[in-house]
Parts: C-alpha cells; structure tokens; sequence
C-alpha cells in the first residue's frame, strides 16, 4: 500500500501541538497533526476535576486567541483550557487528525525523510516535530508493594475526586503543585492527610499587586536559558484553585494536613520518611522570600507605584509537625487506605527510532532541534528557556522550531530542477 506523503508531521495536538501547526501554516509549509485522542486529551481526562490552571488567563494562553468565558485574572478549568486549544486549532485550521496513534517512525534508508507508521497507515514525511511533551508516562516510586496493605495506590494523573478513594486517611507523596492542591481538597473533605514534602519551589501567588507570573516575566526569569544547579529537578508549588493562593505549607499544617519528609522506605506496613522535612521548608521559604526582594528592588529601581506589602516578608513559627517530624508511619495503625503519588511523569520515546538520544533516554537538542537532522521537540522543560513547557513558551520555541523547518526546506530545494538556483528560505528568528 503506497504512502502517504507531506512535509512534516506533527505528533501530539495538546499545547505543544497546536502552537507548532500555527507556525508551520504561517509559513506555508504542508503538516499533518496525528493525535491518538483528541485535541488537548491530557486536560480533559488525565487531570482531577476541580483543577484549574496555575497561571491567570492574561498569562496562561497563545498570542492569537483569548479566553472569552475567563476574566483575565481569573484561573480556567480544565475543561476550559482543553476547549482553547480546540478552539484555537479550529482557528488556525490546524489540520489535526484525532484518533490516530504514531506507532513508529524511522528515516528512510538512502533518502531524505521519515516513515511515520500510525494505526490508519504510513505517512512519508521529511520532518518529524514530537509534540508530546514531558507528561507521557506516570512514575510511581517502587517503594509500597501492590499487595494489599494499602488498597488504592495511584498517580496523581488517575485521581479525580475525594469519593473516589476509599473511607479513611490519605498519603499525598510530592509537594509540587498537583501535590498540594490534591492533598487540600482531601483535608477539606474531612479526611486526615499526610503530605510527604521534598525540594520546592514556592513563588508567591500574588505580590504588590502583581501574579507571580508577571514578576518573572519583568525579572527576565521565565528566560532564563540554563536552570540552576539540581533547579530542573524541584518542582514548583504554586495554585490557581479557589481564585488563586500562595502556597503555605504552615497554612496547609494548620488546617490539618500533617506535613511529613521525603518518603524513604517501607518495611512491614511501615513507611519511613527522611530527616529533610525542615530543610525542605526552608530552602523553599528562602526562594520565596528571594523573589519577594528581587520584585522590591525592581519596584525601587524602575519607580513603580506599587503598594507595599512588608507582612508577606514575614513567615509565621514552623508547626510542631516540622520542628519534630514523624519518620515513620504504621500506614494499617493510622488508617492510610490509599496513596496518591504526585510523583511527576516520565517521557516515552519508544515509538521513535532515530539516533536523537543519549544515554539516559533524555532528547539530545538545542532549542528543540535535535542532533538528529530533521527530527524537532517541543513542550519539554527547559527546551530553551523556564518557559519552555509553560503554554506561552512553547509558543515561542515552536515559532523557532518552525523557522528552522522554513530554512532546512530552503537549503534541500536549492539546486533541484524546479529551483535550480534558489536560495535558502529564511523567516524572523525569534
């Protein structure tokens, strides 16, 4: 059965997705979208119910398109923000196909290109742009056995709702954004909850009248190209639930929440934590209370008519659950009958069988192009900058993406019969 043919297929329709079609069409260069659901399916059915996006509707969108049911400041659902990028893509006429998995792709051998092998047939194209992101794969820690002790163990990525576990107390494992906002709502729906927190990161929701957001933007930080040392491994805690909150896990314990180290080991029924609660806390009050500074001396430095807000600068005593943290928990005596892992995700290459990896499996790029001519990433962390996997960012890496694609298809026709003295075609690079 012959092939089928275009320039470039794009895998995934989520964020990353989309953003790459805008840019592609822009610059005239025939694509196909292969989506194996639907646009944006991870918001729609890999997220619990009442979550809502980190970042404020000015700041958490494309250029071309806002939000019509959201007011700017507000935080969208998730059902919302998977209807953008729908809509969105119906703007653009991005050419997604839904419902169509990428099995393999591999280069031609003795020509230009890529076979692209979906569930509904082969696809021959010259670029290949893997728009799946870095949320692909569920990780657990094989830390608790499947054996019973605990019933219900799952990822965050599975958990919908408070009545979907199990009668009883809760383990909510990772304090990231998910991890605290999971570990919230059980609390509030009367559950007794254990929260085990690593390193974090904990922006201020809101300071002097301005979204966190906003202050990495004007401090150059959602640019910065190269994270910190161990930075690209600490999550960030940070909500938009309930009209937006700074993260406080002082608040969290008093509510309710016994806050508890990095979970270590398990023996028996029993769970030990590390002796890391305490540091984990402060490190990440010191990166708050760093931020807070940074945005005074901008305000200082630029003559800004900000309001001063000194309380946000002082943090309340640490609660006993820190300054004499539990190491261990009898999960049967405390009455743990689940455990959701708010553990993070892995990436899944298998499908794609190029040379374009080291030897961790991590992509071998630089701003999304790949050491494997012709193949391009997107929507991963730190692709190009702090941003990158944020949905502005990855519009601006995929507007580069896409120039690059412009200027390789220039470079191949230069010289053919049709354009035998043609030279490469170039676009504004970002």
């Amino acid at each position: 059965m012959p092939s089928e043919e275009t320039q470039v297929v794009v895998v995934g329709a989520g964020q990353a997705g989309v953003a790459a079609s805008e840019h592609l069409g822009a610059a005239g260069i025939p694509h196909i979208v292969l989506e194996r659901h639907r646009v944006a399916e991870r918001w729609r059915s890999e997220r619990w119910d009442s979550l809502v996006a980190n970042g404020p509707a000015w700041h958490d969108r494309f250029p071309g398109l806002e939000f019509t049911d959201v007011d700017p400041d507000g935080f969208a659902s998730k059902d919302q923000v998977a209807e953008y990028f729908a809509a969105y893509a119906e703007k653009i006429g991005a050419p997604v196909r839904c419902g169509v998995e990428v099995t393999q792709v591999r280069r031609h051998a003795g020509r230009p290109g890529f076979r692209v092998e979906t569930s509904e047939g082969s696809i021959d194209a010259r670029f290949v742009v893997v728009a799946t992101g870095a949320f692909q794969r569920p990780v657990i820690p094989p830390i608790v056995p499947e054996d019973g002790v605990v019933p219900v163990q799952l990822h965050s990525s599975g958990y919908r709702n408070p009545d979907q576990l199990p009668a009883g107390a809760v383990l909510v494992v990772g304090a990231g954004s998910s991890g605290v906002q999971i570990a919230d709502e059980l609390r509030r729906s009367g559950r007794r909850v254990f929260l085990s927190v690593g390193p974090h990161d904990r922006p201020p929701r809101e300071y002097r009248g301005r979204d966190f957001c906003w202050w990495l933007g004007v401090l150059g930080r959602w640019d910065a190209e190269t994270p910190p040392e161990g930075a690209e491994h600490v999550t960030i805690a940070v909500s938009g639930a309930r009209g937006g909150h700074t993260v406080d896990f002082r608040a969290l314990a008093a509510s309710g929440v016994e806050l508890v180290g990095m979970t270590a080991s398990y023996d028996d029924g029993v769970l030990s934590f590390a002796p890391d609660l305490a540091k984990n806390i402060a490190l990440g009050d010191e990166k708050y209370l760093e931020l807070l500074r940074a945005a005074d001396a901008y305000v200082e430095r630029n003559g800004l008519d900000l309001p001063e807000e000194p309380a946000a600068h002082v943090l309340g005593p640490d609660p006993d659950c820190v300054t004499d943290p539990r190491r261990e928990l009898d999960l049967a005596e405390a009455g743990v009958t689940s455990i959701v892992w708010a553990t993070g995700f892995a990436t899944d290459y298998g499908w794609l069988e190029v040379d374009a990896f080291d030897e961790r499996g991590r992509p071998k790029q630089r701003r999304g192009v790949s050491t494997e001519p012709g193949v391009y990433f997107l929507g991963l962390p730190w692709l190009s900058r702090r941003g990158s996997s944020f949905i502005w960012g990855v519009w601006h890496d995929a507007r580069y993406v896409a120039d690059h694609i412009a200027t390789q298809r220039g470079y191949l026709a230069y010289g053919t019969p049709d354009r035998p003295g043609a030279a490469p075609a170039t676009t504004q690079k970002n």
